[in-house]
Parts: structure tokens; sequence; C-alpha cells
């Protein structure tokens, strides 16, 4: 009983996300482009619904940019990249939606043909924003950390992208496994979960549906821009 009392408020926060895994995008949109000469870095954002979700007007989100920014150029992906441009005007990236591989991790490369375009993105810097779609039930931390390894491998097959890693945005049982593996392969890692627990960092009251208002608002976004940005500038990572 004691136990489950600890998981419910260690993790209470990410079982208010009710924004389902399945269907966040539909056809091929798992891969976006934004163009540039390439003579700058490429970035490529893997990531889920706070990286990209496209219109689900069932749940009241009408848009196609992170959940639940209040514009296109205020959710993280759009934060951040504004920091690069400042001193890369060159840069340019791809965004790699995986929530398909969140939900199916445990699968194996089964999913991996829908991220072929990404890997062969070769990017310079990989920027790893996921965990909230990979079910808290039955989560299995040694075969993710072992998956997500593989992914991140497979996302990046000559081995030259710098990756940084993330937690949760709402705090994760595969948070460790996320450090452990980052610890193992020396990657930074830009700790998120304590801004999921602060109601000023999401879009509460901003949405009806209460899985989308628990995501993060233009705040939340913004600070784990800097976050992640900060990671990249204290590494000297591509730019």
């Amino acid at each position: 009983m004691k136990e489950n009392v600890k998981q419910e408020e260690l993790y209470g926060q990410i079982r208010k996300n009710t924004v389902q895994a399945k269907e966040q995008l539909t056809g091929t949109e798992e891969i976006r482009f934004e163009h540039g000469d390439h003579s700058g870095a490429r970035i490529l954002f893997v990531g889920n619904s706070m990286t990209l979700h496209g219109v689900k007007e069932d749940i009241g989100w009408n848009h196609c940019w992170g959940m639940a920014a209040s514009a296109k150029e205020k959710d993280y992906v759009h934060c951040l990249m504004r920091a690069v441009r400042e001193k890369d005007p060159n840069a340019s990236f791809y965004i790699c939606q995986a929530s398909e591989w969140e939900r199916r991790y445990k699968e194996g490369k089964a999913t991996y043909p829908l991220y072929e375009e990404a890997r062969q993105f070769q990017a310079d810097i990989l920027i790893m924003r996921l965990i909230e779609n990979c079910p808290v039930e039955e989560f299995d931390a040694a075969v993710f950390k072992n998956e997500l390894g593989a992914f991140l491998d497979y996302l990046n097959p000559s081995g030259k992208a710098k990756v940084v890693m993330t937690t949760g945005f709402w705090r994760h049982p595969g948070d460790e496994a996320i450090l452990e593996l980052s610890r193992e392969r020396n990657w930074p890692v830009a700790e998120l979960g304590d801004l999921g627990e602060m109601d000023s960092m999401k879009a509460i009251g901003l949405f009806e549906h209460a899985g989308v208002a628990n995501h993060p608002g233009d705040l939340g976004m913004e600070k784990m821009a800097e976050r992640i940005y900060k990671l990249i500038e204290k590494e000297r990572i591509g730019c």
C-alpha cells in the first residue's frame, strides 16, 4: 500500500495526461523538415506531442505544433531554434515525432520504417525529448533502456551526431533509465520533471480537455528550450 501511495505521489502528473499516444499525427507526418541551405548545423528533434501534435478536434486541439503552446513560434522546438540561429543563422532542423515508437518500444525495430527519412538527415545534433507516452503500467526499464539506445543509434547511423537527452516533463519510471543510458554514453541530460509539477508551466485554464491543459504552456516550453540550449552551449555542441 505504501509503495502504491509513493508511486501515485511521484507519477501523479503523468497520469493526468489523457491525450492518447495513438494518432497524434496522420499519414506520414512523423517527419517535418524546416529548410536551410545545410551550411549550418543540422538538428534532429526526436519527440512526441510536446514536439508536434496535429489537429485533433475531439480534444479541442486545433493546431499543428508542440502541445500546448499558444503559437508555433512558442513551442520549445522553435524557441530553441531561435537561440541556435542567433549563432548559426543557417541551422536547419527535422522533427521526428516518435509517439508511435514510445507506445510500442517493446517491439524493437517494428516502427523504424516510419523514421527512415530522419535517419537520412545525417544530424549534427540529436535532441531526445520523449518518454511520456511509454505506458507507466508494466513499464520495463531494462527493455526501454536497451531499445532507446538502439533507436537513437538507428537515427544516428554514422555516430557523428552529438546527443542531448531529457527526462520527462512529467516524472516517469523511465527517467532513471534515461539517466543511466546517458551516463553510460556520456550524453548530457536536461532534467525537466520539476516543471511538470508546476501549474504555471502548463496550459491550465486555456483548454477544456484536461490532458491538453496539462501539457506545457508557453512558459513551460520556454523553460524546456532554455535547459536544453544550456547543454548545447555548455558542451559546445554543433553551434
